[in-house]
């Protein structure tokens, strides 16, 4: 069953940001995962919730994210988000 990882980004440097984005796109595809929101223009419908940047990344199962947040590879783009960037983030998993 596909899994998502969702993240809500207010980035505090622009420009490491973007080397992050870089950095991450490979490692995530090595894990199997892809991009289905990066950053769009986002409305609130109801609520008050106002994402500056949402992110939405989708993976064949939950194992496979967990696997790509935890990795090797990805380390050094996860540790240049955290110190460029606040970042709420969720694991779900998709409908069957």
């Amino acid at each position: 069953m596909p899994s998502y990882i969702v993240v809500e980004v207010t980035v505090n440097d622009p420009v490491a940001y973007e080397q992050y984005k870089q950095l991450a796109a490979p490692t995530l595809v090595r894990y199997g995962g892809r991009y289905l929101v990066r950053g769009g223009a986002a409305e609130t419908l109801e609520g008050r919730w106002t994402p500056r940047r949402l992110v939405v990344l989708e993976f064949a199962n939950t194992q496979r994210a967990r696997d790509w947040w935890s990795s090797p590879e990805y380390a050094a783009a996860k540790a240049l988000r955290q110190s460029c960037a606040s970042t709420e983030m969720i694991l779900v998993e998709g409908a069957s």
